[in-house]
């Protein structure tokens, strides 16, 4: 004979737990130095580097919280354009990244810059280098970030997969 618990389950099937707590959504910086170098925060001043980031707030276009992670001693940050979002479901939330790609600078530029968090130290290494020592989550970030702001696209991803390419107008 089937108890309550058993016929309660059958009639309310348990549903995955997506999306009752609110999007967390940030912006990623990539930040081109010269022709082959890129800009990374080192958070420990071991050498754990990551790209810039910091959060994006409620009705807060991506391209103003960006201006938030770096901020320079003379000019603003010159943001140039959003190329590439990636959006992750996990358990409980979605989790939407903004990739945010500034003009090149120079190595003269980067030395005014200071990360949001006080404690990193910004370094620009090689682009290779840099592609190589993240996971290949990361990795596929950048690459796919490097790549649309060559072609002058926005790639949409969601996870790992490209979902469509957004053309965007020349600057």
């Amino acid at each position: 004979m089937p108890t309550i618990t058993t016929a309660t389950a059958l009639r309310h099937p348990k549903k995955p737990y997506e999306n009752w707590r609110p999007p967390l959504i940030g912006v990623t910086l990539l930040v081109p130095v010269g022709v082959d170098g890129l800009l990374v925060a080192d958070t420990t001043g071991h050498g754990d580097i990551t790209l810039p980031t910091g959060s994006v707030e409620a009705d807060e276009p991506p391209e103003r919280a960006a201006r938030r992670v770096l901020r320079g001693t003379r000019d603003e940050l010159p943001v140039l354009r959003r190329v590439a979002v990636r959006q992750v479901q996990m358990r409980r939330r979605r989790v939407i990244s903004h990739l945010i790609a500034t003009r090149p600078l120079t190595r003269d530029d980067t030395a005014g810059l200071t990360y949001r968090d006080p404690r990193a130290v910004l370094r620009v290494l090689p682009t290779g280098q840099v592609i190589a020592d993240f996971p290949e989550q990361v990795r596929t970030l950048i690459l796919y970030g490097l790549q649309a702001l060559a072609i002058g696209v926005i790639a949409h991803l969601e996870g790992d997969t490209v979902q469509h390419l957004e053309s965007v107008a020349p600057t």
